[in-house]
């Protein structure tokens, strides 16, 4: 008997069904903070960073669906990885395997070094959110936590080189982090009744916040504002290129609208697309590459 339409992914929830998004968004980033940093990334960097991200990801969702009986999943992404539980599993120990063996062998001693404090603390969020604390009303927020961790992925390598331009980061990774903390908070609210039947804690399920969430709408526009009111002011002396300057507050101001805009659309969209789209509209550094 074929599976009924409801019951398969449409095209565009491959990307984050396969885990893409995230790790999409952490390579795009990862080159647009080296451009500003002044640092040139080899393929190694980039394959280590792309594949870890995609490792860490997938062991979530991996353990979130080995908790609960497949009928009883609520997403595309946590029914496929019970699906292909063991495929999936084989695919991730050979991928972790690989990972290694390439940092070990192309990476330098403080890539390695800063590599394995990212990965202590990827482990901690894992372990405290998936098994210690998974219940625990007063535990790190997980929008916060991934947001963290998603910059720290993504600035693990430029930090790593000695010529980077410090100095930079002051300026730009508070902006980053308060993008990719509204991105979770925005898709918290949109999956609410999704953390209730996986029984996650979100802040968009506080009682105590539940007012205050009703103004989270309004975030990605007032930071859209004060993004682009910066992309159009002069630069500090520090940054080595002000074209990147402009520029990389132009990607943040736009993405902060387009997740407004995606937000305000999610009710006639539906919460799958607005999910799918939530990551995708991160990735406007495209737009400055060339």
């Amino acid at each position: 008997m074929s599976r009924n339409r409801s019951e398969r992914p449409y095209w565009w929830q491959w990307f984050t069904i396969l885990s893409l998004d995230a790790t999409s968004v952490s390579l795009v980033w990862q080159e647009w903070f080296a451009r500003g940093l002044g640092i040139h990334l080899h393929v190694p960097e980039r394959i280590v960073l792309g594949t870890s991200v995609w490792l860490a990801y997938t062991a979530d969702r991996w353990i979130e669906a080995l908790r609960f009986d497949p009928n009883e999943l609520q997403t595309q992404r946590h029914k496929f990885a019970a699906r292909w539980r063991w495929p999936l599993f084989t695919s991730w120990v050979l991928i972790f395997v690989a990972d290694v063996v390439l940092a070990f062998t192309r990476l330098s001693a403080r890539e390695i070094q800063i590599g394995f404090a990212l990965l202590a603390a990827v482990g901690a969020y894992l372990l405290s959110h998936q098994l210690y604390h998974r219940h625990h009303r007063w535990r790190l927020p997980k929008e916060l936590c991934v947001g963290l961790l998603i910059t720290a992925g993504a600035l693990l390598f430029p930090v790593a080189s000695p010529e980077a331009n410090w100095p930079v980061l002051w300026m730009t990774v508070p902006h980053f982090v308060a993008l990719c903390f509204v991105n979770c908070l925005l898709i918290s609210g949109w999956e609410r009744e999704v953390d209730v039947v996986h029984g996650q804690q979100s802040l968009a399920l506080e009682p105590q916040l539940d007012r205050a969430f009703r103004w989270v709408p309004l975030l990605p526009w007032l930071l859209a504002l004060e993004s682009a009111v910066l992309a159009t002011l002069a630069p500090p002396d520090f940054v080595r290129d002000p074209r990147w300057a402009h520029a990389f507050f132009g990607t943040i101001a736009l993405s902060f609208a387009l997740l407004g805009a995606v937000d305000r659309a999610e009710t006639r969209i539906g919460r799958q697309l607005a999910r799918a789209l939530a990551d995708v509209v991160l990735l406007t550094p495209f737009l400055f590459f060339w």
